[in-house]
């Protein structure tokens, strides 16, 4: 608990997706925000997203990201194009101290650990040899018959929350030693869901 409250000095954000006026996968989001909330900044009382976000005229079409910045107080909502990043390639790396189970907006340790990428497009993080996740996203892989995501994510999101609402992906543990036994992978956050992420190759995964 300590750990959280010396890092709540740190904003907190959420990020949902904006789909032609509809705020995608909110009951997640309301979950997480309260749970951040409560356990980073000790408060009990929580608004709803659903009515904070009040959509300006003229974004009824179309995909967007919607940005919630907050610290004990809302301090922005902001709308943002997508843009998607192609992932071809993946590095793993490595951090047995690695923390980001809040959705906080200093995304440092991340962003070191993304250095270490060299010629490839993304990270895969290994923390104490299980993979948790990619630089902004959970992951999933196809092992033939279902898509396993890992029980130890960095931050579990809201996607990878709703498609194991819906049985849509299960979680299983994940070593790196595990990572033969897939074919391949999508990575799915609030913004990729199961049938927009592309599909990589498992051999594209840089030991």
């Amino acid at each position: 608990m300590m750990k959280c409250r010396i890092r709540c000095m740190s904003r907190c954000i959420e990020t949902i997706q904006l789909l032609n006026g509809e705020l995608r996968n909110l009951e997640f989001h309301q979950e997480r925000f309260e749970r951040t909330r409560s356990l980073v900044l000790g408060l009990s009382k929580h608004p709803l997203l659903a009515e904070l976000i009040q959509l300006p005229c003229g974004l009824e079409k179309g995909l967007l990201k919607c940005r919630v910045i907050y610290e004990k107080e809302i301090l922005r909502i902001e709308y943002e194009p997508q843009h998607l990043r192609e992932v071809r390639s993946l590095q793993l790396v490595y951090s047995d101290s690695i923390e980001y189970g809040f959705k906080y907006e200093d995304r440092s340790d991340l962003d070191t650990l993304f250095l270490q990428r060299g010629s490839c497009d993304d990270i895969l993080v290994v923390k104490k040899t299980f993979i948790t996740d990619s630089f902004y996203a959970n992951v999933i892989f196809w092992d033939g018959e279902a898509w396993i995501t890992p029980h130890t994510p960095l931050l579990p999101g809201t996607m990878r929350a709703s498609l194991l609402s819906r049985g849509l992906i299960r979680e299983g543990s994940i070593s790196t030693d595990d990572l033969h036994r897939f074919q391949k992978l999508k990575l799915i956050n609030a913004m990729n869901d199961l049938e927009q992420a592309p599909e990589i190759p498992i051999e594209s995964i840089h030991l």
